[in-house]
This record gives C-alpha cells, sequence and structure tokens, in this order.
C-alpha cells in the first residue's frame, strides 16, 4: 500500500474516532471520499498534509481549526507517524518518523528495478492509440510530440499495474490512399519517359519521387504495360509497405515502438463496419438525407449531425473510427481506450463519446489526450518548419540534430494540451542549463560513485542506514519515495509531463546531498559513514534510473 492511502486511513480513522468519542458531530458520518492527502509544496509544513477539515467543515458544522485538532491528536501510528500539527486555516500537516524514512533506504534496494511500481491498475487491460498518422507520407515533429507522449503515458500506465497494448491505427483505407497510389504511379511512369501527369489534388513531395524510384528499382518496367488501374492497385499496395516500413523506422529512431499496427481496411473486410452500422440503424440512429447517411447525434444531445456515408456510398473516417472503436471495446474487450491525438481532431471527441454510448459502452472508459502544435526556434530566433528554408521538418532530420534523449525529454515535459516552442539549441548543449543533460549527469554521477567504491573493494550491504541523519539525506530519501505516488497519479489523471520535472527534482537532491555530505572516505572512522551513504548512493541511481527508463531515456554511466 502506497505511504499516502496508509495516512489517508489513519485520518479517516482519527476522524470517526473523534465523533465516536463525542468530540465532533456524529453525523454526517465520515465520509472516506472528503480524505485528500497532499504533498506540501513547503518542506516546513511536514510530508503530508489534508485540508480535510476544511471539507468537512459545512457539513459537521463545526469550525475547520477544531477539527482538524480533533483528528491531528487521534493520528497515531508509532513507528510511521512523528507528529501531526494543525495550522491555518485548517490543515492537518503529518511528518514521518526518521527512523522509518532510514529504513527505506534497504527496502528501495531490494525492490531495484521494480521500485516505483504501483498495483493501481490491478491488471486491466488498456490500449493506448497513438501516432496513427495516414501512411502518405513522412512523419514530421507535431507527430513527434505524440509518439512521444503516447509512449510515456503507455510505460507509466505499465508501471502503475496496466497491461497496455501500443497501437497504431493504419489509415489504408479512402480516397487518400487511392490519391497516393496514382501520385506514385505517375512518378513511376515518368520515370520510364511516360507523360503521366500527378493529379491536380495529388501528393507531389519528394517523397513520393523516391518511393517511385525504389519501386523502379525493385520492379523495373514490369507495370508500364499493365493497365492502368491493376498498375495503381499494386502501387498502393507496395507504396503502402513502403511508408510503413519508412515510418516504423522513425519511430524507432524515438525509440517508440508499437504491439499492434492495426489496418482500417481490415473492418470493412471483417464485417465490422457492417455490424456497427446495422446497430445503429436498428436504434433508430442513422438517417438519409441529400443521399448521404448521417448518424443523427442530436438525438443523443449533440449539437449536430455526422455523415457516415457519402451520397456515393464511399464511408467517411468516422464510419472507420465507430467499427474501430467497437473492434477495440467488444471484440478485443480492452477495458479501457487512450486516443492521443492531434489538436486538429479535438472537435471529434463529442461524437465519438456519443457514438460509444450508443453502441452501449460506458463512454467514461474512452479518454482522450490532445496534443498541440510545436514551435522550433534556436535560442531566441524562431525557425521556419520548411524544406526550401533547409531547417527541420521530419522526425528523422529533428532526431537526427538533437538526438532520441533530448526529444524524449522535452517533449514529456510539457502538458501536452499546452503549446511548447522547443528550443534545439538548449537541447543540444552540454550543460546544467539543460533539463535532460543535468538529469543524466547526476546519474553518471552517482554511477561514478559507486564504481570507485568497487575499485576500492569498498563492500556496503552491511552498512547501517540509522547513520543517515544530515538534512541533505532525508529530503533525498523524502524525495526518492515520492515516485511511486507519482507513478499512481500520472497513470490517474493521464499526465506524464510530471516525469521529466520529478527526476529533476530528484537530481538536484541528490547533488545537494553530494555537495553536503563527503560519500567515500579513506579515513578508518568515517568507515561506517562512507557504508550508509554508499547505500543511499545506490537508492538514488534505482530511483533515478526508473525515471529514465519510464521516459526512455538513456541513463550514462558516464559523461
Amino acid at each position: 500500500m502506497l505511504v499516502r492511502d496508509r495516512i489517508e486511513g489513519l485520518i479517516t480513522a482519527a476522524l470517526r474516532q473523534a465523533q465516536a468519542d463525542g468530540e465532533l458531530p456524529a453525523q454526517p458520518a465520515a465520509d472516506p471520499a472528503a480524505v485528500v492527502v497532499e504533498r506540501p509544496q513547503k518542506p516546513e509544513h511536514g510530508d503530508y498534509a489534508s485540508n480535510v477539515a476544511l471539507r468537512m467543515a459545512k457539513r459537521l458544522g463545526a469550525p475547520p481549526m477544531e477539527i482538524a485538532s480533533a483528528i491531528a491528536s487521534r493520528v497515531k501510528e508509532p513507528g510511521l507517524i512523528a507528529s501531526a500539527t494543525v495550522a491555518r486555516p485548517g490543515f492537518v500537516n503529518l511528518a514521518l518518523e526518521p527512523t522509518w524514512l532510514r529504513s527505506q533506504v534497504d527496502q528501495i534496494r531490494a525492490a531495484g528495478d521494480s521500485f516505483g511500481r504501483v498495483h493501481t491498475g490491478g491488471c486491466r487491460r488498456v490500449q493506448v492509440e497513438f501516432v496513427s498518422v495516414n501512411p502518405t507520407g513522412p512523419l514530421h515533429i507535431g507527430h513527434a510530440r505524440g509518439a512521444v507522449i503516447g509512449s510515456g503515458l503507455a510505460a507509466i500506465l505499465e508501471a502503475a499495474g496496466y497491461q497496455v497494448d501500443r497501437e497504431y491505427y493504419v489509415n489504408d483505407a479512402g480516397s487518400q490512399m487511392d490519391l497516393f497510389a496514382r501520385s506514385i504511379y505517375s512518378r513511376y511512369m515518368q520515370g520510364l519517359g511516360r507523360d503521366v501527369p500527378v493529379p491536380a489534388d495529388g501528393y507531389r513531395g519528394e517523397y513520393v519521387d523516391d518511393v517511385a524510384k525504389e519501386i523502379a528499382t525493385e520492379h523495373g518496367d514490369r507495370f508500364g504495360d499493365m493497365d492502368a488501374e491493376p498498375a495503381i492497385a499494386r502501387m498502393r499496395q507496395l507504396g503502402l509497405e513502403k511508408m510503413l516500413g519508412a515510418i516504423r523506422d522513425d519511430l524507432d529512431s524515438v525509440r517508440v515502438s508499437m504491439d499492434v499496427w492495426f489496418s482500417e481496411t481490415s473492418l470493412y473486410d471483417d464485417g465490422s463496419y457492417e455490424t456497427v452500422r446495422k446497430m445503429l440503424k436498428d436504434r433508430g440512429l442513422l438517417s438519409r438525407r441529400d443521399g448521404a447517411l448521417w448518424f443523427t447525434s442530436t438525438a443523443l444531445g449533440e449539437d449536430k449531425d455526422n455523415v457516415v456515408e457519402r451520397s456515393s456510398g464511399e464511408p467517411t473516417y468516422f464510419a472507420s473510427d465507430i467499427a474501430y472503436h467497437y473492434d477495440k471495446f467488444v471484440r478485443r474487450g480492452f477495458d479501457s481506450v487512450v486516443d492521443v491525438w492531434g489538436a486538429d481532431h479535438q472537435g471529434h471527441i463529442p461524437r465519438m463519446k456519443a457514438v460509444v454510448s450508443a453502441l452501449d459502452i460506458d463512454p467514461a472508459r474512452l479518454e482522450f489526450m490532445i496534443t498541440q502544435m510545436v514551435k522550433l526556434k534556436r535560442g531566441t530566433e524562431a525557425v521556419k518548419v520548411s524544406k526550401r528554408s533547409g531547417e527541420l521538418i521530419t522526425l528523422r532530420e529533428f532526431v537526427d540534430e538533437v538526438g532520441a534523449d533530448a526529444c524524449r525529454f522535452f517533449f514529456l515535459s510539457r502538458s501536452p494540451d499546452s503549446q511548447m516552442e522547443f528550443d534545439i539549441e538548449l537541447a543540444k548543449r552540454e550543460s546544467s542549463d539543460n533539463p535532460v543533460y543535468y538529469v543524466q549527469y547526476a546519474h553518471a554521477r552517482i554511477s561514478g560513485i559507486l564504481r570507485l567504491a568497487g575499485e576500492r573493494g569498498i563492500e556496503f550491504a552491511d552498512g547501517d542506514s540509522s547513520l543517515l541523519r544530515h538534512e541533505s539525506e532525508l529530503a533525498l530519501i523524502r524525495k526518492i519515495l515520492e515516485l511511486p505516488e507519482l507513478v499512481d497519479l500520472m497513470a490517474a489523471r493521464l499526465e506524464p509531463h510530471h516525469l521529466p520535472h520529478y527526476a529533476g527534482e530528484l537530481a538536484t537532491a541528490f547533488h545537494w546531498f553530494y555537495q553536503q555530505c563527503r560519500v567515500v572516505s579513506s579515513e578508518p572512522a568515517a568507515e561506517e559513514t562512507t557504508k550508509a551513504r554508499l547505500k543511499l548512493v545506490e537508492a538514488s541511481r534505482i530511483a533515478l534510473a526508473r525515471c529514465l527508463a519510464l521516459m526512455g531515456v538513456d541513463a550514462p554511466e558516464r559523461m
């Protein structure tokens, strides 16, 4: 059980005891939901604080300070709670027993790489679908942000005890793929000296030429003498394979991997779309107007209806999304689904919530993360994201310049729904100004200390953690112990952006300890202190390495 949860239980029990003792009104009964425990921002306020007295004051008809005093006097757990005090206007502040804090160093070391794992997920199945860019072009830096955030969230959910599937939804059906295939065919035929113009609204990027040239190199002119439509169909298949290969390689460069690559076309081939179409029709939620088929979202409280099939009979992207989410929840049985979408899809959220509800799926099981745009700058100068300017545009070019570590750390450090400026020069800087360098340097310093201990033959497994009494030592232990609760919070709120900030705070706590306390000493009188501090250093390495691993960032041993 998390320490936070233990303390919430102690406060609830104390409140109930105060009511039973007649010091507080017996009604209404203590509500555990009203007991919220948080870590105060100022260390002088203790390790934990609760505003339960403020939340219960109106219901109990008693002053907050009176309620807080009654609770504080009854919060007791020998060996864990050192003190419970009251602060205006009605907070209960709790300090942990230093002896208990010191004992946790060995617990952290024993946990090793599993430190920070919690079990709140209960092995429930979660699908995180992210990136899912149309396979008609390369990934760019905007896609990179969603890729990193999605993979970071998936890692955190796994650490919180969920079974996670990482999925890329391949939009391989519809008019855009047809247009992409025709664009490749035109370039292919032009390479053979044939006058086949690119469609007016076709794809014209250099990558289309590259794909056409690859096909020509691998297959020669075999498609040149075929009828156009069969040849275009082959271009569609080959172009899709090549673009997905390129997308996989791009994602690999930023350490993102998928468990499933799900084909949109399969939803029509396996009858999923027909199934949901019939369900909605039987429930009177489809109507035909102006030749098109509409999902009558307004009947479910939405502002407008949405087209499911165009007048041509071609299903829309929304039609595919309906079948896709039916497949996620019903056919594959995920307990919950998180869709990581770009800002341009934000307006689609209400209709998706409405349609899953129409399919008898609790819409609370479908959650969304929206990633905003990224602006690049070099120091104070804005970067125009343009091929002609010679600046970065593709994910691969971006990662090649700043590195995967900086890319992942920086993208994870901001809430996805906030606009972001990415300073390329800062990301490349090897100094404490660069947050990823600062955190990695802390890990390298820790590794260096442990390496030195090994070179000197210092065995510290029998070290006595009770000797850790300096303020900086206890502050470092406290900071390390925040990680499990942070994992729980990030998973519950879908907020991976807290992790880089915590990693920076942990690095700062370690650097302060290192400045205040000499770790490896050659003086015989300091032998036992050296062993105790080496234990704390190893615990710090475990926690910092876990942070870096969850972020998908390297943990260097030398820098």
